[in-house]
């Protein structure tokens, strides 16, 4: 049944989901454990089922422990697709038909939501939910506004803008066109539209609550310092690009609001979202069970950061995700128990890619890899409104968008320079190149740092 474009049985039922959630929170860490030990076998049970390809790939090993399972990449999810999903009538040349085909929330054969990664790490991936799932998906991230207060209901209705990608594949999007609530009045904006068209469609919506990649919180920030924006919201949440240190400082200069960081992924929904008291971001062990390891896939303790994480998602039953590869770079935090009591571990957050990693001829021979927070650590003092890092074949270029003329380009590419050179790195040539604005991906994001292509 639906009321206008309002799909109130979904939106009853994401409803549901959160009360569920809500008191998942104040579980005991053994109670936390116990239901993901259940999920997690009955994720494999469903998985040796009905997939043939976890027949195979997990031959011999249906009943050894989690860390002892071998690691699923995006590249073989794709090239296996048709054998990997539980449902024998889906096939990959027919998803990808449906998602060429797709303009606002159809789903494929009637049945399932589908929606696709930008392919920004090497390989487009497509990933797709029954209803049961994707109310899951849904929940997860209502879970984080659900942690920051933002609450909507009978009783309190909640304006919302959301810029980030409104592509139809995109899983926002995909989210967006479902679960329109009247209780929560929503405003989208494409990450690539023209900046002054977005401050004026702000400036008009005033939001109470303000959702946005990193990128594009930084750029609104500054906006707002400058005068050019004039909007209040009561809360803000980045989501989807690393949080820097400076755009968290940007943005409480701003709106005098400390941001709420959340960790999120197309193919795993909602992975971690800070609380309150923000002393990290809890993992949503519940939903899906997270392992930060080396580049060996080996796991690092707290404090130490990873090279990446493998992720299994309890909820999936259609396309299960068993100890599937992402790229982040995060850390697991020191702390034990956060003051507001919920029994999920904390990360530090995401401090990048593995892509995002540079590699340079080292003095003492052979390569150096250097981790994206080297870069950060001299980038985020630069007073611009965005920047990009891209390393090309015989240079390193930074690219500044709304830098003031002031600012010496010389005095930092000399910054990184030493930054390099102080880790044993044999230094290309420094380019510091003024731009209008930093250039965007297909889905509107704008990656701090990357390789030329």
């Amino acid at each position: 049944r639906q009321l206008g474009s309002v799909n109130i049985p979904v939106v009853l039922r994401v409803l549901g989901r959160r009360h569920t959630l809500r008191q998942r929170d104040r579980w005991t860490r053994e109670q936390l454990q116990a239901h993901q030990a259940r999920a997690l076998r009955q994720l494999r049970d469903h998985a040796y089922a009905h997939s043939p390809f976890y027949q195979r790939f997990h031959a011999g090993r249906t009943d050894r422990p989690l860390h002892e399972l071998p690691v699923l990449t995006k590249a073989m999810v794709m090239e296996h697709f048709d054998e990997l999903v539980t449902d024998p009538v889906v096939t990959l040349s027919d998803v990808e038909a449906h998602l060429a085909a797709l303009k606002g929330n159809e789903r494929f054969r009637g049945r399932y939501w589908v929606a696709a990664t930008s392919g920004t790490t090497g390989r487009r991936g497509i990933f797709l939910w029954d209803l049961d799932e994707w109310v899951e998906v849904l929940a997860s991230y209502n879970r984080s506004l659900d942690w920051a207060g933002a609450n909507a209901g009978l009783t309190r209705r909640v304006r919302m803008a959301v810029v980030s990608s409104t592509t139809p594949w995109h899983q926002s999007a995909r989210v967006g066109a479902t679960v329109r609530s009247p209780w929560v009045q929503t405003l989208r904006i494409d990450s690539g539209d023209p900046l002054e068209r977005t401050l004026q469609r702000l400036d008009r919506f005033q939001p109470q609550v303000l959702i946005a990649y990193a990128s594009m919180l930084r750029l609104l920030a500054f906006e707002q310092v400058a005068g050019h924006l004039h909007i209040a919201p009561d809360l803000v949440f980045s989501a989807s690009e690393v949080l820097t240190g400076e755009t968290r400082r940007r943005r409480d200069q701003a709106w005098g609001t400390q941001p709420f960081d959340v960790y999120a992924a197309t193919e795993t929904a909602g992975i971690a979202s800070e609380c309150q008291f923000h002393t990290g971001l809890h993992l949503f062990e519940d939903l899906v069970v997270t392992e930060v390891v080396d580049g060996d896939n080996q796991p690092v303790p707290p404090g130490v950061p990873g090279e990446k994480i493998l992720v299994t998602v309890l909820f999936g039953r259609t396309q299960p995700l068993i100890r599937y590869e992402m790229s982040d770079s995060t850390t697991s935090s020191d702390w034990v128990h956060c003051p507001c009591g919920r029994p999920y571990p904390l990360i530090e957050g995401v401090q990048g890619r593995v892509e995002e990693a540079l590699e340079f001829p080292a003095r003492a021979g052979g390569q150096i890899r250097l981790q994206p927070a080297v870069f950060h650590s001299v980038m985020d003092a630069v007073p611009a409104e965005g920047w990009q890092l891209v390393q090309e074949p015989d240079r390193l270029a930074v690219l500044l968008a709304g830098a003031p003329d002031t600012f010496d380009d010389d005095d930092l590419a000399g910054r990184l320079l030493y930054e390099l050179q102080s880790r044993g790195a044999l230094a290309p040539h420094i380019e510091v190149r003024r731009l209008r604005t930093i250039p965007r991906t297909a889905l509107g994001k704008a990656p701090l740092i990357k390789k030329s292509s």
